[in-house]
């Protein structure tokens, strides 16, 4: 089994509806990503996949947050946009995108700050 990675990052602001702290007032971070992908075979020029492939969808993905409130986001406008919702959504917007026969998203870790993170992944 292969793994390989592709970090990207974003700057966008939130707020968590409901937090007894500081957290439930608007403020940002500078996001950290961490896509993670497997795969068993190799194609033909002995990748699983090409790093710039990776990139590009995931880099579609950040332009997406990328300074944005994310509260003001569809896929936020009903849940908080903390760092355990914000790894299973680009789970599945990097699964969408990048999923084949060869290979599969396997997890995405999402860092707010240093020292913190939370990876999602399915069983």
């Amino acid at each position: 089994m292969y793994e390989l990675s592709v970090k990207a990052s974003f700057s966008a602001a939130h707020r968590v509806v409901g937090h007894l702290g500081g957290c439930a007032n608007l403020h940002g971070h500078n996001w950290e990503v961490e896509v993670i992908l497997r795969g068993r075979k190799l194609d033909k020029t002995g990748f699983v996949v090409d790093f710039k492939d990776v990139k590009a969808a995931v880099g579609d993905i950040m332009k997406q947050l990328d300074h944005a409130d994310l509260n003001a986001l569809p896929p936020f406008m009903k849940k908080n946009p903390t760092s355990e919702n914000l790894a299973f959504y680009l789970f599945r917007e990097a699964g969408r995108r990048l999923n084949g026969p060869r290979y599969r998203v396997h997890g995405v870790r999402v860092a707010e700050s240093a020292g913190t993170s939370v990876l999602y992944q399915e069983d």
